[in-house]
């Protein structure tokens, strides 16, 4: 097998390598599975740098938290799968062409789905539901407001919230992408290069500030959408984008009554019931049926080009998603 590793904490194409094992074997209770897809979010490039999560991760440790693969062998005891079964990996560490793991932590992929989509399913659409549905009780006709709307979270923001009937405000830096979030129904599109008031802008479109922001960037960034916001509304930090510490202005916080939070999708993970997890994940399945969850990808790399890969990651600018392709999938990778 072959996996990457990270034995520092530095930038991703410097500190990455990938190495290769002997097989593992599954044990008791346990699969095998062949990662066929591995996607790179954002968060990913973070643990690396060691700059995610409540303290930077053990090392030397291996990233990853998406990923599609095929069940090539089951230890004893497991009867819910069996070899040839395609499957969901859940849990960190998957950036590997060959992982073994507890049965539980293998859900079933979606049948027939597209193996890249299905890999993409779960951590970026995911969030972007419970965003909507957690945090605020959000009726037809309320308005949102959003930074990083083209990111993926952004767009899947925008079409689950069209479906509730949720009108978004969506916060962008290029003019090029404003289409395809108005394809995606986004009800307005603000460009902002720096120079904004959002405050002002947000309330002209949206009538009157909105009860709930979403902050995928952090920093100055989350103060701006505290601006934004009405009194005693809601910002949910939920992205680093920006490397830095959110600031809140005092008249926001104090006088106003803004409230700010944070949500992580590892965390929900972690204290949701089992009720909560069939329902979210069957909702997403529904929608990647239906076709409303579908992710651009820009570019395939074989793990052996993990470096090349994740600084094209890194880039800005990019009009999709960068993923890592197991062996048996390089034939179509970059």
């Amino acid at each position: 097998m072959k996996y990457a590793i990270f034995r520092r904490h530095g930038r991703p194409e410097e500190v990455l390598e990938v190495v290769e094992a002997p097989d593992p074997r599954p044990g008791p209770g346990e699969v095998r599975v062949r990662n066929r897809v591995m996607t790179i979010n954002p968060a990913d490039l973070l643990t690396v740098e060691g700059r995610y999560g409540a303290e930077p991760v053990a090392l030397p440790a291996t990233p990853g938290v998406g990923a599609y693969g095929i069940v090539d062998a089951v230890g004893d005891g497991v009867t819910r799968l069996a070899p040839g079964d395609a499957v969901l990996p859940a849990g960190q560490g998957l950036w590997a062409d060959t992982v073994v793991l507890d049965a539980r932590m293998a859900p079933r992929a979606p049948e027939g789905a597209d193996p890249e989509q299905a890999a993409l399913m779960r951590a970026n659409p995911g969030t972007a539901r419970l965003l909507l549905t957690t945090i605020a009780d959000l009726a037809p006709g309320d308005w949102i407001v959003q930074n990083a709307a083209n990111s993926n979270v952004g767009r899947m923001v925008i079409r689950f919230a069209r479906e509730m009937g949720v009108r978004t405000v969506n916060i962008v830096r290029r003019e090029d992408v404003r289409a395809a979030l108005m394809a995606d129904g986004a009800d307005a599109v603000i460009v902002d290069g720096g120079d904004t008031d959002l405050a002002s802008a947000v309330a002209g479109v949206a009538g009157a500030p909105p009860r709930l922001a979403l902050d995928a960037v952090g920093g100055g960034a989350t103060a701006e959408l505290a601006a934004a916001v009405g009194a005693h509304g809601r910002v949910v930090v939920y992205g680093l984008l920006s490397g830095e510490d959110s600031r809140v202005g005092a008249r926001d916080l104090v006088f106003r009554d803004v409230r700010v939070q944070g949500f992580w999708l590892a965390e929900w993970y972690r204290t949701a019931s089992p009720e909560a997890m069939r329902d979210l994940h069957g909702f997403l399945a529904r929608k990647l049926a239906e076709g409303v969850i579908h992710t651009d990808v820009e570019a395939r790399y074989p793990l052996d080009r993990l470096r090349d890969a994740v600084a094209h990651a890194a880039r800005g600018g990019r009009a999709g998603k960068i993923l890592l392709t197991g062996e048996s999938a390089c034939a179509t990778s970059t």
